[in-house]
């Protein structure tokens, strides 16, 4: 199957009709799996469900034009950012919603706040300080994303980056600790 995603991958970045179709079938049911273990909680993110993360990703997938990757493991690692993309878009648009869209604001009384539930404003505060990380050491910011937004275990993530278990273990416990310190202040 590993052969057949990147022989897939090479088929799609020269351009070879149905090559992109091919490779969705090919790859789906692990692009479920992946958006199921990112949703799986639920509470981080009630507008999406397994199936549309997956259909929007998949979107933003052929409307992005070439792939640039070359094998398996970088089109998971490039399909867990563009379902970070899709989850914090989705929270973005509802945020937006919550708060009138465009339209002007009126407040009756200010005892009353519009809050978010916690998990889509964690959802957004760890994007902006993945952001930073990502700036200041990529390989944990990368590490960070198969983890919190692609739902990815270690042993997963080792496997993808060509990491051992134990490196994958350690950029994690770094990474929260520099992503605590970033979301404290």
């Amino acid at each position: 199957m590993n052969e057949d995603i990147s022989d897939l991958i090479r088929r799609v970045n020269a351009a070879e009709p149905g090559a992109q179709d091919a490779l969705f079938t090919a790859a789906y049911g692990e692009l479920r799996k992946l958006a199921r273990s990112r949703l799986r909680d639920g509470g981080r993110n009630t507008v999406l469900d397994t199936t549309a993360l997956v259909h929007e990703s998949y979107l933003r997938f052929i409307n992005g034009g070439q792939l640039r990757s070359d094998d398996r493991r970088a089109f998971f690692a490039y399909a867990s950012r563009v379902m970070r993309s899709v989850i914090i878009d989705a929270v973005r648009e509802r945020r937006a919603e919550r708060r009138g869209g465009d339209l002007q604001r009126l407040t009756l009384n200010t005892q009353f706040v519009d809050n978010l539930p916690a998990g889509e404003d964690e959802m957004l505060q760890v994007h902006e300080a993945l952001d930073m990380l990502a700036q200041a050491e990529p390989r944990l910011a990368q590490v960070v994303e198969m983890r919190y937004f692609g739902g990815y275990s270690e042993a997963e993530i080792g496997e993808a980056l060509e990491l051992t278990e134990r490196t994958v273990r350690r950029d994690w416990d770094k990474a929260r600790l520099l992503l605590g310190a970033m979301l404290r202040d």
